[in-house]
């Protein structure tokens, strides 16, 4: 008999749609749904949802089994009800900003159990800053009320470019102090497991995708506002790293009427102009008018707060104009159906929004421009390590599929000579 390749085939974009749609549904349920009830959530057809469901059986992804609902009066099918398979383990995510570094423990549904966060100059310190990230995951671990050999996958995101062929911090300005470290071997020798590393800002487009504004979404921009500025590009459902992992770097996009030195050498990068700690400053300056302290940025209120005060909403529209006239040229280029705003700017919320929607709408082309929603993130400070996150769950669950399409073809092939297939 043949080898039967129909299974183990790269799904279309449309199927890869409805399973991730599924699975995220599924994950946000916890307590598992009928065929009918995934119909009803996603607006697909039942033919659709029985595809999906078998595809995702097959892989190990999910189970069915027969519900309990009582008793149950006249004939036909008792109804099932779908649920993501179960693991005893659990997954890791790690997010180092530029000044921080933020552990979480999560079941492999998505659901976190623990969560942590320290302050730290990442920038400067690799070696202490990866031992905290690994102390910070322990105590996760610990206080979840788990082991570490009970960790199934780890991921984490870094505030730099990663060089995708080797794996290997390669950019002389950002992140210099890490130039020639390979972080998932760094992290690996500490920790004990393989770890799956990217960019910060490709995390949280991921985390935003799967868990928060982004979802059902295939093609946009999530803009990390922060103390740097970085997008994470998701074309046709994809995370777009680049040739070389270095796509996204917007924050060093030159501006023409700037001249402030930035840290990778030039001049006028969009960064030295719109940065959390910059527009902080001028908030200060700003409010200082009408208290009677000094003016301090540590003392100033978080920025969400901020926006219904006329003056501080006039800084932070300001600064969502500038970082607008940048993601102009690139709705114009990559057509995008939204840029989903992150970090601590993007918390700013509306005057922030408003002034990068000013932007888009004078300087991007008219029809770009109208396709491109300018909408706040739904995790704030937490997508980059939800994205981690769903990352690691992402990571198990290939596995999963890797493993059931392994047992697959070796039936298969033993059939195909004659041997029967094993009882498992």
């Amino acid at each position: 008999m043949p080898e039967r390749q129909s299974s183990d085939r790269p799904l279309s974009a449309r199927r890869r749609r409805t399973r991730d749609q599924v699975l995220a549904i599924l994950a946000e349920h916890g307590g598992g749904m009928t065929r009918s009830g995934l119909s009803r959530a996603t607006g697909l057809s039942a033919s659709a949802i029985s595809d999906c469901v078998a595809s995702l059986r097959k892989s190990g992804l999910i189970v069915e089994a027969e519900a309990d609902l009582g008793r149950v009066s006249g004939r036909g099918r008792r109804a099932t009800v779908i649920s993501l398979a179960g693991d005893d383990g659990i997954v890791v995510g790690i997010d180092l900003g530029h000044a921080h570094v933020t552990a979480a423990v999560a079941r492999t549904d998505g659901v976190i159990l623990d969560r942590r966060t320290e302050l730290l100059d990442v920038d400067h310190h690799p070696g202490p800053v990866l031992d905290a990230a690994a102390a910070l995951v322990r105590a996760c671990v610990r206080d979840s009320g788990h082991g570490m050999d009970e960790v199934l996958a780890i991921a984490a995101g870094i505030p730099g470019p990663l060089d995708i062929r080797t794996q290997v911090v390669r950019s002389p300005t950002i992140l210099s102090d890490w130039v020639g470290l390979a972080p998932a071997e760094e992290f690996a020798r500490r920790l004990g497991h393989p770890v799956t590393v990217g960019n910060d800002a490709d995390m949280g487009a991921h985390g935003e995708r799967t868990y928060g504004a982004a979802r059902g979404l295939d093609d946009f921009l999530y803009v990390k506002a922060s103390h740097g500025i970085g997008a994470g590009v998701v074309l046709g459902g994809r995370t777009y790293r680049g040739a070389t992992g270095i796509a996204g770097e917007i924050g060093h996009t030159q501006l023409p009427d700037a001249a402030d030195w930035c840290r990778c050498g030039s001049r006028g990068c969009l960064e030295t102009v719109v940065s959390i700690s910059t527009v902080r400053r001028r908030l200060a300056h700003v409010l200082a008018s009408r208290a009677s302290g000094p003016e301090e940025e540590s003392g100033l209120p978080p920025l969400a707060g901020l926006g219904h005060d006329p003056a501080a909403a006039r800084v932070l529209a300001d600064a969502g104009r500038t970082v607008g006239r940048v993601l102009a040229d690139l709705v114009n280029c990559l057509n995008p159906a939204a840029l989903v705003l992150g970090g601590e700017l993007g918390a700013a919320g509306e005057p922030f929004a408003a002034g990068i929607r000013e932007s888009v709408a004078r300087y991007a082309q008219p029809a770009s421009a109208r396709a491109a929603e300018v909408i706040t993130g739904g995790l704030g400070a937490d997508a980059e390590v939800r994205g981690a996150v769903a990352t690691a769950v992402e990571t198990v669950r290939t596995h999963r599929a890797g493993t059931a399409a392994a047992r697959r073809r070796t039936v298969v092939s033993r059939s195909g000579h004659g041997i029967p297939p094993s009882p498992d």
